[in-house]
């Protein structure tokens, strides 16, 4: 077997560079394909989490997304100056603001998913024969375990 000195196999280790490398450029093609490129990454992650329809909390998008509250406050400034969010008091807790996507944001989110999609799909569909799209299916398959703990 072909281990490398931290018993982690070669063919491992070239796959997990490899999905790491063709991940990030989906994703910057991404965020291309959706016209995002007035936003971070931070702030579309942001924009999509919202974007599932629920409302939250500044500190419960900082905890979601693994960031300081003072770094959530930047994003959300920024989204709220791009009027893609806005804020109302929460009527449990008066102190806290419950942040929810304007009908913009709603609108962006859709139409930045819809775009992103047909162009996936239409990018398989050209380029990819039926036999080919049914081993990214496998392979897709395959990867969910990686999801999982």
């Amino acid at each position: 077997m072909d281990e490398s000195t931290d018993d982690i196999s070669e063919t491992a280790v070239h796959a997990a560079r490899d999905l790491r490398v063709v991940i990030s450029r989906l994703l910057r093609r991404f965020r291309e394909i959706a016209g995002t490129q007035d936003l971070t990454p931070s702030q579309t992650s942001v924009l999509s989490r919202l974007g599932k329809g629920e409302e939250a909390t500044a500190s419960a998008l900082a905890t979601a997304e693994g960031v300081r509250p003072q770094s959530m406050a930047v994003a959300l400034a920024a989204l709220d100056q791009h009027g893609l969010i806005e804020r109302h008091p929460d009527p449990r807790d008066g102190r806290r603001q419950l942040i929810v996507l304007t009908a913009a944001g709603r609108e962006r989110v859709q139409g930045n998913r819809a775009a992103r999609e047909e162009w996936l799909a239409r990018a398989f569909q050209d380029r990819y024969t039926p036999e080919e799209r049914a081993t990214v299916l496998e392979a897709l398959a395959l990867l969910e375990r990686l999801t999982h703990p």
